[in-house]
């Protein structure tokens, strides 16, 4: 029997993901996650970011989701700039974790 790699719900491994740029990883997870509704994810992520003490401001209440997760993003882009410094490997590890699980 022959080990194949793992793959997501939509059939992308991981050795494909992993080949991927940070900001298309981003961009799948950041996807899913809005489609999802899944807020929890972009917290996670943001918790992570250099500046994450300027996430407070959002407030994640259950009934602003659709606004929260636009907000999310938004300082996303603030925040990083697309540069992720430091932060690079750890992030990536969660976007392609995300994406292997849904």
């Amino acid at each position: 029997m022959t080990d194949t790699p793992a793959a997501t719900p939509g059939g992308t491994s991981f050795e494909e993901l992993d080949a991927l740029p940070t900001e298309e990883l981003r961009e799948r997870a950041f996807a899913l996650a809005r489609d999802r509704r899944d807020v929890g994810f972009y917290w996670s992520v943001l918790r992570h970011l250099p500046n994450a003490d300027e996430a407070t401001v959002l407030d994640g209440a259950p009934n602003s989701i659709g606004p929260t997760i636009d907000e999310a993003n938004a300082l996303w882009r603030e925040l990083t700039g697309h540069g992720y410094e430091e932060s690079a490997p750890l992030l990536r590890a969660a976007f392609i974790d995300y994406l292997m699980k849904h």
